[in-house]
């Protein structure tokens, strides 16, 4: 095998061990849960859209009829979701091995979480920081925080003095900061795994160019030339299907050689399409002083503390 032709086929076995994956129900996230199915692990697909899962749940099974595939509820935009979610899933199982935080969107205009927060950031940032928080110490020796981030973190900034966005709002700069957030948070996160001796890395992967649903409710136009059978020809050198978007996930999830810190994207030209391999993120996701100010205000806003 070689580095730029990994494929699903190239993981290990992941028999008898527990995937919790969000926004499973679609997409990035309903590939990932097949993927992970498919080698063997028993996948919890924690999901807004419950209808949704089931039917992503009967599509896995279609194709996986042995495979062990459950449903929890969970909103990430929603702190109580989150807590009520956590514990639902830590009631299911013994352990979990995998986290893998996929689950997002972008608003298509200025809106903030039922818990006051910017929409974006407290969903794709906010909502992941306090589940993995409140899933960590379940989380089994050798497990791994995949966060699956976007290359539009390259473009976000973090103004810690308009973390709401009231002066500086744009549908692409919320998204971008989101992603931006999300992936300081799982550099951070990994110095204080290593730092406190924990068996548990932390990881991150990005789809590159992928059609999902994630740019649900934006303008039509936009929507039909992403997803129009008319374009799909042309579409396709620039922009993968969801099942070949979700091998970066796959790969820094079950890679042996993955280490803590690392980040998987596609190979391909602007690391919008082709087989996963390690790529760089932008310089400001290493940034420990970012880092450490980051983690200090998630804990605040969210009340969950660890590490």
């Amino acid at each position: 095998m070689s580095d730029l032709n990994w494929a699903l086929s190239d993981a290990p076995s992941q028999s008898g061990r527990v995937a919790v994956v969000t926004g499973a129900n679609s997409g990035i996230g309903r590939e990932t849960a097949r993927g992970l199915a498919q080698l063997g692990a028993r996948v919890i697909m924690a999901c807004r859209n419950v209808e949704s899962a089931r039917e992503a749940r009967e599509d896995i099974l279609g194709g996986l009829p042995d495979a062990i595939v459950d449903i929890v509820a969970l909103d990430v935009s929603s702190l109580e979701s989150v807590r009520s979610a956590a514990a639902e899933i830590i009631g299911l199982t013994e352990a979990v091995d995998l986290v893998i935080a996929n689950a997002g969107l972008i608003a298509s205009e200025y809106a903030l979480t039922v818990d006051g927060f910017e929409m974006d950031f407290g969903t794709n940032f906010l909502g992941h920081f306090a589940l993995v928080g409140r899933l960590l110490d379940h989380v089994a020796p050798g497990g791994r925080i995949v966060t699956v981030g976007s290359v539009a973190h390259r473009r976000g900034t973090i103004d810690f003095d308009d973390i709401d966005m009231r002066r500086s709002f744009s549908v692409s700069a919320a998204y971008s900061r989101s992603k931006l957030a999300q992936m300081v948070f799982a550099t951070e996160l990994d110095r204080r795994l290593s730092a406190s001796n924990r068996e548990v890395t932390s990881v991150m992967a990005h789809p590159g160019a992928s059609r999902t649903g994630v740019m649900r409710g934006h303008n039509r136009l936009l929507q039909w030339g992403f997803h129009s059978p008319k374009t799909r020809r042309l579409v396709h050198l620039f922009i993968q299907e969801p099942p070949e978007g979700a091998l970066p996930t796959l790969r820094a999830a079950t890679d042996p050689s993955a280490r803590g810190g690392h980040f998987y994207g596609p190979s391909g030209r602007l690391q919008f399409t082709g087989a996963p391999v390690l790529v760089q993120a932008a310089d400001a996701v290493y940034d420990p002083d970012l880092g450490e100010g980051l983690w200090v205000l998630a804990e605040k806003l969210t009340g969950v503390d660890y590490l």
